[in-house]
């Protein structure tokens, strides 16, 4: 994929309304937001090189040092844990409505089955459930944040 293209799909993403959008192919991945106050467009290489430059590229890479998470916590500290990860891509929320409690806290005893989250996903609401017991550890996502499939969401001491 040359750069024309990547130009025009930036302009045909504009034109349609569509907030996100995200391209895989073999050897590139391309996210493009907009509807901020200037477009955004992000471009990996798949085999390790470094992002190519847009004509976006100062606001494309404070987005990309934006969107980097913070480093793992060690992971023999969290190997003990068991991580509850999202099924679906979409957005998370930690309690069902604005006005209701929060489905899960830290600290609390959870049993299967019960419903740790919502994951709306095409104005539809998913109600993401346990499938282990056990003590909530630690809730890595931020209430109201997008997921990607397989994105840790909570961390489980089952014992």
């Amino acid at each position: 994929m040359d750069i024309k293209e990547i130009q025009n799909l930036i302009k045909f993403v504009a034109k349609s309304g569509a907030s996100e959008v995200k391209l895989e192919m073999d050897d590139i991945k391309i996210t493009i937001r907009t509807g901020s106050e200037s477009d955004t467009t992000i471009v990996h290489q798949v085999p390790a090189q470094v992002a190519q430059p847009l004509p976006a590229a100062p606001v494309a890479e404070a987005a990309a040092q934006a969107a980097t998470p913070a480093a793992p916590a060690p992971a023999a500290e969290d190997s003990k844990y068991i991580t509850i990860k999202s099924p679906i891509i979409g957005t998370f929320y930690r309690k069902p409505s604005p006005d209701k409690p929060l489905f899960v806290e830290v600290g609390q005893t959870i049993g299967e089955g019960d419903v740790l989250c919502i994951i709306e996903a095409m104005k539809l609401f998913n109600e993401i459930e346990s499938e282990v017991s056990g003590k909530i550890v630690k809730i890595l996502v931020d209430d109201s944040s997008p997921v990607e499939f397989d994105q840790p969401l909570f961390l489980v001491d089952p014992s």
